[in-house]
């Protein structure tokens, strides 16, 4: 058993991946400053992994504070999430997006240092690959970055090899593809602030009555139905992958390695699945293409598989049933008896 410092561990994949370690018998640490999650999260991940967090309320920039956890805490390991994530807003709001994600780390791994913990999972994106083409892509496909937020994770991700390279951090990169889906409780899930950037979370808004319909950009792409293909994977399995990933490194295996199914399902996949889990036909309209979309992207997750034993099990309509099992318990305020 080892105590793990979840930095944003009270968000989305964060919350998952603190039951998803206590199931597997480790201590939690969690770091947040609540900028982007609620506090009322806390008590329903206690819930569900049947045990309260450990929860420091601040940032991952006060490096003081950083300071006082190492002290008080024996960590053995870091798993970090905190990050700011919208595309669109980091077009934006470019120097908060450095400030916060490089910042952030830098801030991090020099209180690390100080304390002798060098061992650090990495939250990255499969947005480091730019534009990959239509392919499966392996983590040997070139990086480089199309918007400030793509920018700030391969700024990290080439951080932490050259620390790597002089110190000696053990570090595990994990490339995210598409996160969707909830806790299967129903307690816990995604929640994002505003209008939603992604598409799951923007169809499970339009299935619970919250936004009229979904626009489906494009459907003349060169695919089965002609919208485009994602590869989407469970956050639930993510949070098996970070389990998998610190544990590697607790025992020495440093790693990069794509997260994802290595399936892609079309936009009208996902929309048809959502409405078979919420039991009708969602409405949607197509729209012109966006600039910079391509037909279909997803990951090459051999090396997860060879590297971690890792894969993922939870299909697309896993992922539909849970999200729209979380909608319902966030509309009845968490008070359904059976959320099926």
């Amino acid at each position: 058993m080892a105590c793990i410092l979840l930095t944003g561990g009270a968000g989305y994949i964060g919350s998952h991946t603190f039951v998803a370690l206590a199931e597997a018998g480790h201590d939690v640490v969690i770091l947040d400053d609540f900028s982007n999650s609620d506090p009322g999260v806390v008590a329903r991940m206690g819930r569900v992994a049947g045990r309260e967090p450990t929860v420091v309320r601040g940032s991952v920039l006060d490096e003081a504070l950083l300071g006082r956890v190492f002290a008080e805490h024996r960590i053995d390991g870091i798993i970090h999430f905190a990050a700011l994530k919208a595309v669109g807003e980091s077009v934006e709001r470019p120097l908060d997006y450095f400030s916060t994600n490089i910042g952030g780390l830098m801030t991090l791994m020099r209180a690390a240092r100080a304390a002798g913990v060098w061992r650090l999972v990495f939250s990255s994106t499969a947005t480091v690959y730019g534009d990959p083409g239509d392919r499966a892509v392996p983590e040997t496909a070139p990086r480089s970055h199309t918007n400030p937020y793509a920018f700030t994770k391969l700024t990290c991700e080439q951080m932490l090899e050259q620390a790597a390279a002089a110190e000696p951090w053990c570090v595990g990169v994990l490339r995210y593809f598409n996160p969707v889906g909830a806790h299967p409780s129903g307690l816990i899930g995604e929640d994002p602030r505003g209008l939603p950037n992604n598409l799951m979370p923007y169809v499970a808004k339009v299935a619970i009555g919250a936004l009229p319909e979904l626009q489906v950009f494009g459907d003349d792409y060169a695919t089965p139905d002609g919208t485009g293909m994602r590869d989407y994977v469970h956050v639930v399995d993510l949070a098996r992958a970070h389990v998998a990933s610190v544990e590697a490194l607790l025992d020495g295996r440093a790693h990069t390695l794509n997260i994802g199914t290595g399936r892609a399902n079309s936009v009208l996949e996902l929309v048809e699945a959502y409405g078979r889990a919420a039991g009708r036909a969602l409405p949607y309209r197509v729209v012109g293409r966006r600039a910079g979309d391509v037909a279909i992207t997803y990951a090459d997750p051999s090396r997860a598989r060879a590297e971690l034993g890792f894969e993922a099990t939870l299909d697309l309509d896993a992922m539909c049933r849970d999200s729209w099992r979380w909608m319902r318990a966030q509309a009845s305020g968490f008070r359904l008896n059976d959320p099926e």
